[in-house]
């Protein structure tokens, strides 16, 4: 399965979602909190809140790349918790977490700047109670998913439902674990790469963002 763009995947998602909602009858009084992890989940996600009519927020999670290869994820983080790593990809790049701190650090104050930037003196959603559909746009390694879902737990939902387009299989398993559920449309054991699974996985800007969320409210 291939999606046209983000939002052809948060269409298809969407209609997912709320088969199974459904079938699984009503939930919360308040009904569910879509949070995306951005920026790629944010168009994914406000498809999402459109069609199940349920506020949308972002909730931000950041990766902590590896020294020379920032796109190689070894850990991310998330709110103020201490930052989760993945520790056999520690192990085989030869790295202590120790030798990360300056990393965490930038990529902790990058956390900050971005929450400040989109939500603005927006408050926070209450998740307290509520079921809470974490979205995003794929899953390959899913470090920062895990960061998110753990942070989530604290917060007092009734309910984590992961939603994903497209996943690395052995990710999503792995994430079975810390969500309640995990909702993935393509599960490809040919899975490389999140964009070799759209026509067009063209950056999301963070004016795009912003303008997703105040559409939304």
């Amino acid at each position: 399965m291939s999606f046209t763009d983000r939002r052809d995947a948060g269409r298809q998602l969407a209609q997912r979602l709320r088969q199974q909602l459904t079938a699984e009858g009503p939930g919360a009084p308040e009904g569910p909190v879509v949070l995306a992890l951005p920026r790629g989940g944010v168009p994914v996600a406000a498809e999402i809140a459109r069609e199940l009519g349920a506020p949308l927020d972002v909730f931000v999670a950041r990766k902590i790349g590896a020294p020379g290869q920032r796109e190689l994820a070894v850990g991310a983080l998330a709110g103020e918790d201490p930052p989760v790593f993945d520790r056999r990809a520690l192990q085989f790049l030869g790295l202590a977490e120790e030798e990360l701190a300056a990393d965490v650090a930038r990529e902790r104050t990058e956390l900050h700047r971005r929450e400040d930037l989109y939500r603005g003196k927006r408050p926070e959603l209450v998740l307290t109670g509520r079921t809470v559909i974490l979205v995003d746009d794929g899953l390959a390694t899913g470090m920062t998913a895990t960061a998110a879902l753990r942070n989530l737990r604290r917060r007092g939902p009734a309910r984590v439902v992961l939603a994903v387009p497209v996943a690395s299989p052995t990710t999503a398993a792995a994430l079975a674990q810390e969500a309640d559920e995990v909702v993935c449309l393509s599960k490809p054991p040919d899975f490389r790469a999140v964009g070799e699974w759209y026509e067009d996985f063209t950056q999301v800007s963070d004016e795009h963002v912003i303008e997703a969320l105040r559409a939304a409210t």
